[in-house]
């Protein structure tokens, strides 16, 4: 997986969009032409934090594993192994699924 090959800087973390239904809550089936972009993802690799002014390492509340929220625009979309992923800020991230 993209965990081995890729791993982000500072407090970044990279994310696999989780895809959205393919299917409405009335059964109607949406084209992909239609679908919006899924906010929920997984995390796949996670950096060692941020630092503070005095040089400290922050470390990231993340793991890999952890199923998230994250805003519409948030991230930027790469291609590694020709699996599309997002790379983004833990500050990019509003939560975490349990």
């Amino acid at each position: 997986m993209a965990k081995s090959k890729f791993r982000p800087l500072h407090d970044r973390v990279v994310v696999k969009r989780i895809d959205a239904e393919e299917k409405s809550k009335g059964g109607i089936i949406i084209p992909d032409t239609a679908k919006e972009k899924p906010s929920q993802g997984e995390i796949v690799a996670v950096g060692p934090g941020g630092r503070d002014e005095a040089g400290k390492l922050i470390p990231i509340d993340l793991k890999a594993g952890d199923r998230v929220l994250f805003g519409k625009w948030s991230g930027t979309e790469v291609k590694i192994d020709g699996e599309e992923l997002l790379i983004m800020k833990e500050s990019d991230i509003m939560g975490v699924l349990v």
